[in-house]
């Protein structure tokens, strides 16, 4: 595998059963920014990189969730297919190479509720923000590597 390149945007994915997270940095991979989730299922590595073009992105980060006893379970397995599902859409649809790497994701969705809750959101409403969020939370942990 090559060196990501040091600037660029990047997007980061934490996929869940239902909806996959999603966060974008800024060009100087500085700042994360929540973006609205996409619903997981059938075509979602379509949808998945649709988005990644419509931001620009030169680095796609998906969300490895690997077990508290370093294991891998089912999550993991699919968060694995994602990627490589992605892989395969960017190949087919982007100008230039799109980087798609798995990144340790242990508990961005617990983080990212505490920092909601902190922040004063009521259950409901940290709900709806909670896959963006943990998304931030994943990318910021990539950024900081």
């Amino acid at each position: 595998m090559t060196a990501s390149p040091r600037t660029g945007r990047v997007v980061a994915l934490d996929p869940g059963a239902a909806r996959i997270g999603v966060a974008v940095s800024d060009g100087a991979r500085t700042l994360a920014f929540p973006r609205p989730p996409i619903p997981a299922g059938a075509g979602e590595a379509a949808r998945c990189a649709v988005a990644v073009l419509d931001e620009g992105a030169t680095v796609v980060v998906v969300g490895h969730p690997i077990n508290l006893d370093g294991t891998e379970g089912e999550a993991a397995r699919r968060a694995e297919a994602l990627a490589e599902a992605l892989r395969d859409e960017l190949d087919e649809l982007a100008d230039a190479a799109v980087e798609v790497v798995l990144h340790d994701e242990r508990l961005t969705t617990v983080t990212a509720a505490a920092k909601l809750q902190e922040a004063g959101l009521d259950a409901r409403a940290a709900r709806e923000r909670v896959d963006g969020a943990a998304a931030v939370v994943l990318l910021e942990s990539w950024l900081q590597t």
